[in-house]
C-alpha cells in the first residue's frame, strides 16, 4: 500500500482549498450554523467547481474518481471546518444510477448537476432504527395503482429533496414482518398528495433538516419501482461498507482540524507567565491526540484502498466508522478542554465540531452495530 498522493489528486485538494477558502470562511460557517441555515452559496461553489459531479461515471456527466480521491476529499472538506454533508451525493446516488430506470436516473442527475439532492433516503423508521427487518411502511396494489401508508423518522434534508427512495415491504403477499425479501424501493415525489414532512429540533447539525416523513395513501405508478419487487434492501446494501468509511473520513478530517486549532491555541495562550504548551499534561493530550488521528488516517486509508482494489472490506469498514466516529469525539473534547472556556463558545468551531461530529456514532450504524458487524465476522474466521 502506497498512501502517498498522486499529483492529480494534490490538485484537486489544493483547488477545494481555494474554493474553501473563498466561499467556506468560518464567518460563513458560523452564520450558517446560527441560523440553521443550509450552506447554499458553499455548495454551488462547490457544484460549479466540478465537485458535485466527482466520483460520478461520464455517461451522466460526472469525473469519475477512485474511492480513495473521494475519501480524500471528504476528509479534507471536514478538516478545513467545513460541513460533512456537502459532499458525497456521488455515493449515496449509487442506489439509483445501479437500479434506476432511465426516467428516474434523469430526474436525479437533474437535481445533483444542479447543486441539490438527489434524494432522500426513506429507510429509518420508529421502530426500525438498527432493526431494518423491522420497517413497517408498506405498499398495496389497487385499480392498477401503488399505495404506500407509514412514517419514516430521521429523514436528512426532506425538506430540500424532490424526491424520496423509499423502502417499503408488500403488505399484501408477505406477512412474515421479518423477511427482508418483502421490501423494495419506490421512487416518490416529496410533493407527492399525502406525503407530510415534519422537521426535528436537535442539538447540532443546525445547517442542515432532519425530519419524520408521513405517509398516507400517497399514490404512485407501477413505473416508480426501483430495481426489482422484493430486493430493495439487497439494493440499499451496496451502499453500507462506502457509507462508513465515508464517514469515518469526515470523522477523521473533523479530528484533524480540532486538533490543529487546540495545537495553535497551546502556542499561542499564555499562563502563568508561559504558553499552555509547555505544560507536560497538555503535551500528553496533544500526543495523545496526534496518535488517535494516525490510527484513524491508517484505518481509513487502508480501507479505501482496499475498496479500490475489490478487496472485501466488511470488517475494515465497521472497524473504521466505529474507531473513527469513538475516536473524533474523544480528540474534539480534548481539544475543547485545551481551548478552555472560549472552546464551549459558539464563537469557537470546536463547540460545533463537538455536536455536529456526536451523530456519527448513531447514525450509518451505531457503534453497537458495528461491533456487532466486525465481531460476528471476525470469530467466524476461526472457526
Amino acid at each position: 500500500m502506497d498512501f502517498r498522493l498522486t499529483e492529480e489528486q494534490e490538485l484537486l485538494l489544493e483547488s477545494l482549498r481555494e474554493v474553501m477558502a473563498r466561499d467556506c470562511t468560518e464567518d460563513y460557517m458560523k452564520e450558517c450554523n446560527e441560523k440553521h441555515e443550509y450552506p447554499q452559496k458553499f455548495v454551488d461553489a462547490l457544484t460549479e467547481a466540478g465537485f458535485g459531479m466527482l466520483g460520478v461515471p461520464e455517461e451522466y456527466g460526472g469525473t469519475p474518481v477512485d474511492i480513495t480521491t473521494m475519501m480524500l476529499v471528504a476528509q479534507e472538506i471536514c478538516r478545513l471546518g467545513g460541513p460533512h454533508f456537502v459532499f458525497g451525493q456521488a455515493l449515496s446516488i449509487r442506489d439509483m444510477l445501479e437500479f434506476g430506470s432511465e426516467e428516474q436516473k434523469s430526474q436525479c442527475m437533474e437535481e445533483v448537476m444542479n447543486g441539490r439532492v438527489g434524494f432522500v433516503l426513506g429507510f429509518t423508521e420508529p421502530q426500525a432504527g438498527s432493526d431494518s427487518s423491522a420497517i413497517a411502511t408498506a405498499f398495496t396494489r389497487k385499480n392498477g395503482k401503488v399505495y404506500i401508508n407509514g412514517h419514516k423518522s430521521f429523514m436528512s434534508n426532506a425538506v430540500r429533496a424532490k424526491y424520496m427512495l423509499c423502502m417499503a415491504r408488500n403488505a399484501d403477499e408477505d406477512p412474515d414482518a421479518t423477511k427482508r425479501n418483502a421490501f423494495s424501493m419506490w421512487w416518490m415525489p416529496m410533493d407527492a398528495p399525502g406525503v407530510r414532512v415534519e422537521q426535528l429540533s436537535k442539538i447540532g447539525w443546525h445547517m442542515l433538516d432532519t425530519c419524520e416523513v408521513y405517509l398516507d395513501n400517497v399514490e404512485l405508478d407501477e413505473k416508480d419501482l426501483v430495481g426489482t419487487e422484493g430486493n430493495g434492501f439487497m439494493q440499499a446494501m451496496i451502499n453500507f461498507e462506502v457509507e462508513r468509511l465515508i464517514i469515518a473520513a469526515e470523522c477523521l478530517g473533523w479530528a484533524e482540524c480540532a486538533f490543529e486549532d487546540a495545537a495553535r491555541y497551546a502556542n499561542q495562550r499564555i499562563q502563568f507567565g508561559k504558553p499552555i504548551g509547555a505544560t507536560q499534561l497538555i503535551q500528553q493530550k496533544i500526543t495523545n491526540m496526534k496518535i488517535k488521528i494516525e490510527n484513524m488516517r491508517g484505518l481509513v486509508y487502508k480501507t479505501a484502498w482496499e475498496i479500490d482494489n475489490d478487496i472485501p472490506v466488511q470488517i475494515d469498514s465497521a472497524l473504521a466508522k466505529l474507531y473513527c466516529a469513538q475516536s473524533s469525539m474523544e480528540v474534539i473534547d480534548d481539544a475543547m478542554q485545551i481551548m478552555g472556556g472560549i472552546g464551549y463558545t459558539t464563537d469557537c468551531r470546536i463547540s460545533r465540531l463537538w455536536v455536529d461530529a456526536r451523530v456519527h456514532r448513531i447514525g450509518g450504524g451505531t457503534d453497537e452495530v458495528m461491533v456487532h458487524v466486525a465481531g460476528r465476522a471476525i470469530l467466524k474466521q476461526y472457526k
